[in-house]
């Protein structure tokens, strides 16, 4: 697999791994971290370099796998991190962006992945209670302090990349970019191309449903993608149609809807990074193998022209406390969001 280079001296493999999924996700079947450690060496046989994880995660406990699976092998992997979003009593999320609380996180994310350095920190959600200034410093500080090499942002506005990126430089953003999920090419993009910042994609398989095996049937009372409205039936059945052109498109190359909507991911330009998560390894190297499919400029036409995707996503609510992370797994068999 080939590298993207994000920022100098930072680069990552073209396809990256959500890990999320592994431990904490739509699927409510019991864990395989046995399995997920497979998944994770053999992704790193295939190429695939950067492993994208949080502390909310489990929570804490997609780090220790991370930190397990890559014990002798920290050497061959880029590891992202998250901090700034906590988890309640209740099971529900709050951010939390104050400078004490990212050190403590940081240091214990370094505990928990056994690594001296995290390749790139990342804050979850902007804390609108704290000063973004304030918020950015303390990480900028773990840079300068050698426990962090770079930094990135999962679902900032444009006004808040500008103040964020003035303070401490910015190496990647975070969003959901996919067929069904385009918005973030409209703004954010050109940002980080005038700004030379990466673009890590997440969900780019529309947490499963671009991967044509998620129906309403197939999901239970304890999936969190049933209290999304694009995830309802009637939403669904309508947004069918994006899944029609994406079925249109595989069969040429005699490929899955999966392996197109990575590949159209791949497409939107040499700076975007798509991080597909799965915790089975036949998943992993469908997802690996899309790398090789290249869509043409009718192909990719066609899928800019399927129709708007039926139903909101709680995810959108950026500024609201969300019943679980926006960025949660991308999954391909029910598969799970980041």
């Amino acid at each position: 697999m080939w590298e993207i280079k994000l920022a100098d001296g930072f680069s990552v493999s073209a396809l990256g791994l959500g890990c999320s999924s592994m431990s904490y996700g739509y699927e409510t079947g019991p864990r395989d971290d046995d399995e997920s450690v497979r998944v994770i060496h053999r992704a790193l046989d295939l190429g695939v370099t950067l492993f994208d994880t949080a502390d909310v995660y489990g929570p804490f406990t997609n780090e220790e796998l991370i930190g397990r699976a890559l014990h002798g092998r920290r050497d061959r992997a880029v590891v992202a991190t998250k901090c700034g979003m906590v988890t309640r009593p209740d099971g529900r999320f709050r951010r939390d962006g104050r400078p004490e609380h990212l050190r403590r996180a940081c240091d214990a994310s370094l505990r928990r992945l056994r690594t001296d350095t995290i390749d790139l920190y990342q804050l979850h959600r902007v804390d609108p209670a704290v000063p973004l200034a304030e918020t950015w410093g303390a990480l900028g500080e773990l840079v300068t302090a050698g426990k962090v090499r770079a930094l990135g942002i999962s679902h900032a506005t444009r006004a808040e990349l500008d103040e964020i990126h003035a303070v401490f430089p910015l190496t990647t953003v975070q969003y959901e970019l996919s067929v069904w999920a385009p918005g973030s090419r409209r703004e954010i993009l050109p940002w980080c191309r005038r700004n030379g910042v990466g673009f890590l994609a997440f969900a780019p398989i529309g947490r499963g449903f671009l991967s044509g095996r998620v129906s309403p049937e197939r999901l239970d009372a304890g999936d969190s993608r049933v209290r999304d409205p694009r995830f309802g039936a009637e939403a669904m059945r309508a947004n069918e149609a994006i899944l029609d052109g994406l079925r249109e498109i595989a069969a040429r190359h005699d490929a899955t809807p999966s392996q197109v909507a990575i590949a159209w991911a791949l497409a939107q330009g040499p700076d975007v990074v798509p991080i597909p998560g799965t915790r089975h390894l036949h998943w992993l190297e469908e997802n690996v193998a899309a790398a090789q499919l290249r869509l043409t400029a009718e192909e990719l036409h066609r899928l800019d022209t399927l129709p708007t995707a039926v139903g909101e996503m709680h995810w959108d609510r950026l500024r609201e406390d969300h019943p679980g992370p926006a960025d949660a797994p991308d999954a391909t068999d029910a598969r799970p969001a980041n």
